[in-house]
């Protein structure tokens, strides 16, 4: 912990906008260690969202390209879809992950799982 140190080169101010119904988009606006403005490098947009699902809601934070605010309300809707097309493609890669992990004991010997009837985990 005593490595932590902040990266002073790399500041900005956040500010969040809200519709308090689909989402939220946070703009993050470049600043100095004096906190004046950095007009040398770009502000950035991300949005934040909820997916629901039967087991609950799932958080989504994703990038959103524009470099205006209007841009970023423009561009929320496709940055989003592509954020819950690449969550729901993770799940299920993860579920698939899952199914192909799952161990078949060997039969013979000492009955179920081999001799011994140990089941042996990879």
């Amino acid at each position: 912990m005593n490595d932590v140190e902040f990266d002073v080169d790399n500041l900005y101010l956040e500010e969040t906008f809200t519709d308090r119904r689909v989402g939220s988009i946070r703009r993050l606006s470049p600043v100095r260690q004096d906190g004046s403005p950095d007009p040398g490098r770009a502000v950035l947009f991300s949005g934040q969202t909820q997916l629901l699902t039967p087991m609950g809601a799932v958080p989504l934070a994703f990038d959103i390209d524009g470099s205006t605010l209007e841009q970023a309300l423009a561009n929320f809707p496709a940055a989003m879809q592509e954020a819950v097309e690449r969550t729901v493609e993770e799940v299920r890669e993860l579920r698939r992950q899952a199914a192909s992990s799952i161990v078949v004991p060997e039969m013979g010997g000492g009955g179920f799982g081999g001799p011994g009837g140990k089941i042996q985990i990879p």
